[in-house]
């Protein structure tokens, strides 16, 4: 029988880790030792960091929202006017509520008073 030889699938797999590793710095792009230990951490980051910019979006919307409702009322706070939000029967997420705020002062007002009326109920 012949010998097979993984010079092909091996060249592949490595080929596809240094590809990973471009732009690195020094021995970490062209090593494929080194590479793929960078590699597999910038992988750790990037699966990591996933679920943290979904924390990071989330908390810059609640201080956009707390903001515009405080220029609204200076009486109500975010958390008031979440709780105003679902006595009315509003479901609007957060990120929608932070664009309004940005972009629809106006809307956002109104919303803000209904917001309020539930409340004072």
């Amino acid at each position: 029988m012949s010998r097979v030889k993984g010079g092909t699938v091996t060249h592949a797999r490595h080929k596809k880790v240094t590809n990973a590793a471009k732009g690195y710095y020094g021995r970490r792009k062209n090593t494929f030792k080194v590479a793929r230990q960078a590699v597999d951490k910038a992988n750790q980051y990037a699966t990591r960091d996933r679920k943290n910019r979904k924390r990071n979006f989330r908390a810059l919307w609640i201080q956009r929202i707390n903001a515009a409702v405080r220029s609204h009322d200076e009486a109500l706070s975010y958390s008031r006017f979440i709780n105003g939000l679902s006595l009315a029967g509003i479901e609007v997420d957060r990120k929608v509520l932070a664009d309004l705020a940005v972009h629809e002062p106006e809307a956002f007002g109104a919303i803000v008073d209904t917001a309020k009326g539930a409340l004072a109920k």
